[in-house]
């Protein structure tokens, strides 16, 4: 299936490992996921400490979600990630993770630091609204 998603670039603003917007047409069924965040199957916090280790296990739950409903990464609209870090490395790192797992489909994104997140031991989240044409 191909995705109805399209990604826009702005060729007047800086240059950015994202597009700047992104649509869908009016027939699509948008899918909002609620934030994946970084839990096994127990619902215990895995890679404790570990920003990218988080990142990746998030990039995991947000993909079954997805999958779920009937769409992929590349039917992604937008993200948001959320480090709960204030420094850059630490957001770097969980971008880092993203990008490669969404590969040449760069959404538009925003990457957040934050003070804390909802569970024990929890750095990262990861946001995403998709649209699909069924």
């Amino acid at each position: 299936m191909t995705t109805v998603v399209q990604l826009l670039r702005a060729p007047e603003l800086s240059a950015a490992p994202y597009a700047y917007a992104s649509t869908a047409p009016r027939d699509s069924r948008l899918i909002f996921l609620a934030g994946a965040c970084p839990l096994d199957a127990d619902g215990a916090t895995v890679a404790v400490g570990d920003v990218a280790g988080q990142a990746a296990q998030c990039v995991e739950t947000m993909t079954a979600a997805l999958r779920a409903a009937g769409a992929t990464r590349e039917d992604v609209l937008s993200t948001r990630i959320l480090v709960a870090s204030s420094r850059r490395e630490d957001l770097g790192a969980a971008w880092q993770v993203v990008q490669d797992a969404f590969g040449e489909h760069d959404v538009p994104s925003t990457l957040m630091g934050v003070t804390v997140l909802g569970y024990d031991g929890q750095l990262v989240e990861i946001e995403a609204v998709a649209a699909v044409r069924d």
